[in-house]
């Protein structure tokens, strides 16, 4: 049985939603939808994530969609309206377990500034054992590479470790490792699996 707790942040202990950023910019649901999509395509913050300065990143863009250049640089400037809430239940899951003393730790898909302040928002993100960050990496899961950056920094053997993502392909990876996981959804009770798999949480 799995001994320690690896936990994705984006859509299992924060919600994740650009459409919030721009409900003002583009109030009309399909424009919106459209922008976010076509010209700044999820492919496009990825690369962020993976390290990318923000400001070559909107260069790159607005070269493609000068008539789109505030909307653009919007992205970053709102950011904080994309992360307007804790998920409360599941961010309840991973304070019981420190409070528990069980080893807790983070692998994130995440720019390196925006975790920063999302760090400040949300304190609970400071309190892992340990967590490694794809910007800091230059690596995204669900490459192999960054779980073994994970388990090599840490000193962890995959068939100790339940990882949780909202991720299917993230899962997947760290599956074909040797992880135990837990693919979060909507409407996963994340408590409840967590103790399926031994936890007292």
């Amino acid at each position: 049985m799995p001994r320690t707790l690896v936990f994705d942040i984006g859509q299992v202990l924060l919600r994740y939603d650009p459409h919030l950023a721009y409900l003002d910019l583009l109030p009309d649901h399909a424009m919106r939808t459209h922008f976010l999509t076509e010209i700044l395509p999820p492919e496009w913050n990825l690369e962020q994530d993976r390290g990318r300065d923000w400001r070559e990143a909107e260069a790159l863009q607005i070269a493609k969609h000068p008539d789109h250049a505030d909307l653009i640089r919007a992205f970053r400037a709102n950011w904080r309206k994309m992360v307007p809430e804790a998920i409360a239940p599941n961010v309840a899951v991973l304070e019981d377990a420190l409070a528990a003393g069980i080893p807790t730790y983070a692998i994130t898909n995440f720019a390196s500034d925006t975790l920063a302040e999302a760090d400040t928002i949300y304190p609970f993100l400071t309190r892992f054992a340990g967590r490694v960050v794809s910007a800091e990496e230059r690596l995204l899961k669900p490459d192999p590479a960054i779980f073994r950056v994970f388990l090599e920094r840490y000193g962890q053997q995959a068939e100790d470790c339940l990882f949780m993502d909202d991720s299917r392909p993230n899962v997947d990876a760290a599956a074909a490792m040797g992880f135990s996981v837990i693919h979060v959804a909507p409407a996963t009770d994340l408590r409840a699996e967590v103790r399926r798999f031994g936890f007292a949480v």
